[in-house]
């Protein structure tokens, strides 16, 4: 740590500090082209340390030539990633047992049909919220202000959003609420905390 430490003080930082102050600078200059550009648009301020709120819908894309997004992701795909070797990829032993036995409990849900019935449990899933770097961690909620999810990512062609966000692409990713609380259940044995939470249908 204090290696790091002297490192960054004594070769990165300053050097750091200079060529963020000349991306600061330059940035004044392309939001002046911008706006140049675009004399008929509204901009925003930086919203930086303030409160910020997206509104928008569940919803997939379209993404290259015949591929489709689907709105949620399901544990298969967590365990279809399963990989020991792969630290960020490593499941609990835990959830490799409740995913062998499809012990669910009241967080399975049905994605097949009455013929073909696909029980798993919900994951994550892609909105249209305006999201940027910073709104990590925020709470997903629908109109009755009922939390649905945590927000933690963008889809990968949404990374150009903060320059251009277009509806049509633009996805935010958030973790299913319904799988926070299957983790705090069943792997992490919690479920004495849903005596402090009212839960809607």
């Amino acid at each position: 740590g204090s290696a790091f430490t002297e490192i960054l003080r004594g070769e990165i930082q300053e050097r750091y500090l200079a060529l963020n102050n000349q991306i600061t600078d330059l940035y004044h200059v392309y939001m002046q082209g911008q706006m140049a550009f675009e004399p008929d648009r509204i901009f925003f301020p930086d919203a930086n340390s303030t409160l910020r709120v997206a509104y928008g819908k569940v919803q997939g894309y379209e993404g290259d030539d015949a591929i489709t997004y689907r709105h949620f992701t399901t544990l298969e795909g967590v365990m279809e990633k399963d990989s020991p070797e792969i630290y960020d990829y490593d499941v609990p032993e835990r959830l490799r047992e409740i995913y062998r036995t499809k012990d669910y409990g009241r967080w399975a849900i049905n994605i097949g049909s009455e013929t073909k019935p696909r029980v798993t449990v919900p994951v994550a899933f892609i909105a249209t919220n305006h999201t940027t770097g910073g709104n990590s961690g925020s709470p997903v909620l629908n109109g009755n202000g009922e939390l649905l999810g945590i927000n933690f990512d963008r889809t990968w062609v949404s990374t150009m959003s903060d320059l251009e966000f277009d509806e049509e692409y633009c996805r935010n990713i958030a973790v299913d609420i319904r799988f926070v609380l299957f983790v705090i259940e069943k792997i992490g044995g919690a479920e004495y905390l849903f005596d402090e939470m009212v839960f809607s249908e």
